[in-house]
């Protein structure tokens, strides 16, 4: 095992592996994903992961309308309690379009209950984008309010919108930053959001580097992010798993190494449906990357304006 697997989450004192759980696809959303999760086969990866070298699980209120919760919780439970040194982070999520303080605090009673939990060790404000940033602060401060009467642990933000994530940054507190799709392979719209973090002294999580599929599957996916993938996005990722096929490695393990080998992430969330994906992602976190693909694979980065943030053309 890799000697960096277990790292700081930035000031929190939480010491986490270096790849983390994702608890989306274990929910049970077909819609979504494209295919059903049933509840043993939720709990019986969740023991799968208990058991391995990952120290997390990221989890939401939302996902599957609590049903990621309940099983997870029910693993819990069937393993006879957490691992020693195992987190499980969740999300508060609004209520439709109520994302009051008295909904914060109804998210995370509902999160304890269904996790079987009394400690929550980190707790995000999750997908505050989607809600007007003025009507917004009474959830962000009642969270910080349950951080300080110990309620919770401490207070993360997740969502996708940099722009909006740095608008919430601004108004201090948090101390994880957890953001999907922008800091990839192919798309580095994150990148100055994860430098201010980083110097801020907030890790920085990132999730969904597999931009939803396209990267871990780069012959049976053309979204990235949810929406279709530009040409040029397509055209790269081909050009990307060719040149790992020619390294004798796979697209998915390049990907995975991108997030995980940047000083600045402190963690990855992985979304994990199949227990055997667990050994593969060990696998590839022990694989050796030569030099010469990762400067190819970074010559095939596309040009900033097909980002799922990109504005401009970079020269």
């Amino acid at each position: 095992m890799r000697d960096d697997w277990l790292r700081p989450l930035g000031s929190t004192g939480l010491t986490v592996s270096a790849v983390c759980a994702g608890g989306s696809a274990i929910s049970g959303m077909p819609a979504v994903f494209g295919y059903d999760v049933t509840r043993q086969e939720a709990v019986d990866l969740v023991l799968r992961v208990f058991d391995s070298p990952l120290t997390w699980i990221d989890t939401s209120n939302g996902y599957g309308d609590g049903e990621s919760e309940l099983r997870i919780g029910q693993a819990i439970r069937e393993y006879g309690g957490l691992p020693d040194g195992f987190l499980v982070a969740t999300k508060v999520d609004a209520r439709g379009q109520d994302y009051s303080g008295a909904r914060v605090r109804a998210s995370v009673a509902e999160s304890k209950e269904r996790l079987g939990l009394d400690d929550l060790p980190l707790v995000y404000l999750h997908d505050p984008e989607f809600h007007d940033f003025d009507s917004m602060r009474e959830a962000v401060d009642t969270l910080m309010q349950l951080r300080a009467d110990s309620e919770i642990g401490h207070v993360g933000l997740a969502g996708g919108n940099t722009v909006e994530l740095g608008r919430y940054l601004d108004l201090g507190g948090f101390e994880v930053l957890l953001v999907h799709n922008r800091w990839s392979l192919v798309d580095h719209s994150a990148g100055d959001l994860i430098c201010r973090a980083t110097g801020d002294g907030i890790a920085v999580v990132n999730a969904a580097i597999y931009g939803g599929g396209i990267l871990a599957n780069p012959q049976g996916a053309t979204k990235y992010a949810y929406r279709d993938a530009p040409d040029a996005v397509l055209e790269a990722v081909a050009e990307m798993d060719k040149a790992c096929h020619e390294f004798g490695t796979d697209l998915a393990t390049a990907s995975l190494r991108h997030s995980v080998d940047n000083p600045d992430i402190a963690g990855t969330v992985v979304g994990i449906s199949k227990p055997s994906r667990v050994d593969a992602l060990i696998t590839s976190l022990e694989a050796d990357l030569p030099a010469e693909l990762l400067n190819r694979l970074g010559s095939l980065v596309p040009q900033e304006r097909y980002w799922v943030e990109g504005t401009k053309e970079t020269t």
